[in-house]
């Protein structure tokens, strides 16, 4: 039987080796018709840490690597492009900060 590939977002990377990545897709509501966004929750593994949060990554199936992963990472179809609010907020800080002092 040949294995599942999906794409799919990648929500943490807090773990070392390991990403939560979502896959979205559309389910049509069996009453109304209408159709209701749905998501999956697949752990991958990341053997070189190599995706961030937001990057879009295609994963495949694979043996039971823990009790959670059962897909591993193929590649980076898309990197992300969340910003780091906080660092720019800090380095608008110290550039405001050295034009005051400079007058």
């Amino acid at each position: 039987m040949p294995k599942r590939v999906i794409v799919g977002v990648v929500t943490s990377d807090k773990m070392q080796k390991t990403r939560r990545v979502e896959v979205s897709r559309l389910v049509k509501y069996p009453k109304y018709g209408k159709y209701v966004k749905r998501r999956t929750v697949c752990y991958a593994h990341d053997e070189e840490n190599s995706s961030v949060v937001g990057d879009t990554v295609e994963i495949i199936e694979s043996r039971p690597l823990s009790r959670l992963k059962r897909w591993q990472l193929v590649r980076i179809v898309a990197k992300g492009n969340l910003i780091d609010v906080a660092a720019l907020r800090a380095v608008a800080k110290s550039a405001a900060e050295t034009q005051a002092e400079n007058g």
